[in-house]
């Protein structure tokens, strides 16, 4: 019966039925850095992207729900902030931490309520301890490996103890089905997705790194990094079907063209 309970929850959080958003809602769209691709096959177990190079944003968001925050991703680490780093194909770099683009719009860190993370990887979780009050929402798999890592960025959670809920699922964040986790495994083990039901933007989704980037969407590009192709594209099969069913709004976390869809920062989509 409880289990019962809990998937007709996350139906009716998804569902048609869903009571409208309240009016005080805003969503933020924040810079975690960039990152330049020096080999773009890595994002293709088929060899697409051979010879090709790109560069790719790191984005966070913030979401108001009435007097409550929640930050969905932390991107790199803040001691990346003025500088670049490569490591293999990849080099990052980062103009200005979460904190400081919080401070713009009147946030503080201790005021963020919930900490939503994508899943474990590094450019998702790197400033997750600057937020040590709030609860993290977290894939269950994803936690429990980086547990097993003793990775020290869920320190505040598994050593001081911050409040964590592992989610395993999809996760209503406020209970009204305004903002909910979506289950959509295969990049990592409990890699999620957001929705975002604005009150006059309408339904927004926030990919997660589902997608890498538009052509990665368009063909439906697995990543040879994946842990599941089966899942990946099982995920990516559920996702597009929410998306034209609720006419939504997608931004692929790490494409340009895609965050540019949404307000530049400080102002808000609404």
């Amino acid at each position: 019966m409880r289990r019962f309970m809990a998937l007709a929850a996350a139906w009716l959080g998804m569902g048609a039925a869903a009571p409208p958003p309240p009016a005080d809602m805003a969503l933020w769209r924040l810079d975690c850095g960039t990152v330049v691709i020096g080999d773009l096959d890595v994002f293709s177990d088929t060899y697409a992207y051979r010879g090709r190079t790109k560069t790719l944003t790191d984005s966070c968001y913030l979401v108001r729900h009435g007097g409550r925050y929640l930050l969905w991703d932390t991107g790199f680490p803040k001691e990346l902030v003025g500088k670049s780093e490569t490591d293999g194909p990849f080099t990052a770099s980062m103009k200005i931490g979460l904190a400081d683009q919080l401070a713009r719009i009147g946030v503080r860190p201790d005021q963020v309520t919930y900490v939503g993370i994508s899943h474990r990887h590094d450019d998702h979780t790197g400033q997750l301890p600057e937020f040590p009050h709030a609860t993290l929402l977290i894939g269950a798999g994803d936690f429990e490996t980086l547990k097993q890592r003793k990775s020290d960025r869920i320190a505040p959670w598994t050593q001081s103890g911050g409040k964590v809920e592992p989610v395993t699922g999809d996760r209503d964040v406020f209970g009204d089905g305004s903002v909910v986790m979506l289950d959509m495994p295969g990049h990592t083990e409990a890699h999620h997705s957001l929705l975002v039901r604005l009150p006059r933007t309408g339904p927004v989704l926030l990919t997660g790194d589902l997608y890498h980037f538009t052509e990665n969407r368009t063909t439906g590009g697995v990543p040879g990094f994946n842990t599941s192709r089966a899942q990946t594209m099982a995920s990516m099969a559920r996702f597009e079907a929410i998306a034209r069913n609720l006419r939504a709004k997608v931004i692929i976390q790490h494409e340009a063209a895609d965050i540019a869809k949404l307000p530049p920062f400080p102002q808000a989509a609404r």
